[in-house]
């Protein structure tokens, strides 16, 4: 599922100091998530942030930067397990759902727009 909901994160470093910083949820899932940030998170490390309704708790499996930022995969520890009745990013787009839509006969399909006549110059 895509999202793009902002959410608190932090980490121990190396050092025993705790690193927070916020961050981009890309997208989620029942195993895992992937958070965009502006600095990189160490491979391996136990990331935490929450919800109202639910603390979520994983391992960074994957740190890579792109034009615009760093994008962390995080595999959930098996007490984190995401639903979407437990938390609901904001802005949430389930694309199985909605190629499935788009497939469907019949389905809502965009309306083509009419050719329009341009009046003519007079000369």
């Amino acid at each position: 599922m895509l999202c793009a909901d902002m959410v608190d994160v932090c980490w121990e470093d190396k050092k025993g100091r705790v690193q927070q910083v916020t961050g981009l949820l890309e997208d989620i899932s029942a195993s895992g998530a992937c958070l965009q940030f502006e600095t990189p998170v160490p491979l391996g490390v136990e990331i935490r942030w929450g919800s109202p309704k639910q603390q979520f708790t994983g391992r960074v499996q994957y740190c890579v930067y792109r034009e615009i930022g760093y994008f962390v995969g995080v595999e959930f520890d098996s007490g984190s397990k995401w639903s979407k009745k437990t938390y609901k990013p904001q802005h949430l787009l389930d694309l199985q759902r909605l190629v499935g839509r788009a497939k469907t006969p019949g389905s809502h399909r965009p309306a083509r727009a009419s050719p329009r006549k341009l009046p003519r110059d007079v000369n």
